[in-house]
């Protein structure tokens, strides 16, 4: 059996979120990754330290150096790259693992779906449930029962109440708070700093109000 810090683990994005991603990756010392995927312009680039060593039409043969991989492309007005990337990754049976900071707090109650994220400072706490391929950024708050559905993005410091229910494909901006029990349909556009107090349906686009008008 291959030791957890041996496992090969190709990344695919080579942005500025890859690059806080890294951190991540590095400092859980599980993986050891074999460099990242990207854009043809981005092609022999490093990225914290590690190459960019192809793009995506070269994932088939990038299997044979990598069991493992995590799309580390940043997501906010659509989930459809991520949502794109993750499904060819499963086409070509790379196992797509969670990635969990030790810098975070998670409960050991909350369930978290393959391929997700969980950066430095984020809490999740007991029963929330987090569905695959999201983004739960830096000192981001899930707190008791929320839902998270698959590919969302909920970004830095925002703070999801008990409860609350976050549709396929929602983007959560930074610093916004979505009241407790609250329902957010899919793929929906939350604005930095709203404060979401009521449902808002499928592929709403919600600026809200602001922290300072709370």
């Amino acid at each position: 059996m291959v030791s957890a810090a041996t496992i090969p683990l190709l990344l695919v994005g080579a942005g500025g979120h890859a690059a806080s991603c890294l951190d991540v990756v590095d400092a859980t010392g599980h993986f050891r990754v074999v460099g990242l995927v990207g854009r043809e312009s981005e092609m022999g680039a490093s990225v914290g330290g590690y190459a960019v060593i192809g793009t995506d039409a070269d994932l088939h043969s990038l299997r044979e150096s990598a069991t493992h991989a995590l799309v580390v492309v940043g997501q906010i007005k659509t989930p459809n790259v991520r949502l794109a990337l993750f499904e060819q990754l499963q086409d070509f049976d790379f196992t797509l693992p969670v990635v969990i900071s030790p810098r975070a707090i998670c409960s050991a109650r909350a369930r978290i779906g393959v391929g997700t994220i969980v950066m430095h400072g984020a809490i999740i706490n007991t029963g929330t449930q987090v569905g695959v391929n999201c983004i739960i950024n830096s000192r981001a708050l899930l707190e008791h029962g929320v839902t998270v559905g698959d590919h969302c993005h909920i970004s830095t410091a925002a703070v999801v109440n008990g409860d609350a229910v976050i549709g396929d494909g929602t983007f959560v901006g930074s610093g916004a708070v979505i009241r407790e029990g609250v329902r957010i349909g899919r793929r929906c556009l939350i604005g930095m700093g709203a404060i979401v107090r009521h449902d808002l349906p499928d592929e709403s686009v919600f600026y809200g109000t602001p922290h300072h008008g709370a």
